[in-house]
């Protein structure tokens, strides 16, 4: 009896602490994006799923980024050369197949990768206006891709998703991701 009382009491502690660290955790900063992980939205298809995220703040309000590890998909020697191997690995067309790059792209790094960033207009079924950008990053010759869309614009949306994928902690997902583990 009194080792279940004892049990009881630490579980409501553990609760307690758990929402209180919850109510008391930081709100993200003002201006800043912040991405809240979700599930992956798309149905499997040749390549491992990946991480799906949605951005709140920042100029990216709303915005969804997908990301993943396409091992063994690149051109070892060239990497990622022109804006149609973009548009063809970019995983834009998980989003809708109805897509038209609004520029050439851009050429973009991500810790130790280099690839291409390129944006899009996308025809989505609720016949809003959506901005989409693909990002298509090489290491060796292996492939990471990224595809951010929403409402907004586009270019923030492109300086937002870069800036995530810049810190430690999701570069350290790439690297893992690439390498297989």
């Amino acid at each position: 009896m009194r080792r279940a009382a004892t049990i009881a009491l630490v579980l409501a502690a553990l609760g307690a602490s758990g929402v209180g660290a919850y109510q008391l955790a930081p709100s993200p900063a003002p201006g800043l994006a912040h991405w809240r992980e979700l599930g992956w939205p798309f149905p499997r298809d040749g390549w491992p799923a990946g991480r799906a995220f949605r951005c709140e703040g920042g100029g990216c309000d709303g915005a969804e980024l997908y990301i993943r590890a396409k091992r063994g998909f690149c051109n070892c020697n060239r990497g990622v050369a022109d804006d149609d191997e973009v548009d063809r690995v970019a995983d834009i067309d998980l989003i809708t197949p109805r897509f038209a790059a609004t520029a050439p792209g851009e050429v973009v790094r991500v810790g130790e990768m280099h690839g291409r960033a390129r944006r899009y207009d996308l025809a989505i079924s609720d016949g809003a206006s959506h901005a989409a950008v693909g990002v298509a990053l090489s290491r060796r010759c292996d492939l990471f891709v990224a595809a951010a869309q929403g409402r907004g614009d586009a270019s923030a949306m492109q300086h937002a998703a870069l800036a995530f994928l810049e810190t430690q902690q999701m570069k350290t997902w790439v690297t893992a991701a690439l390498d297989g583990k």
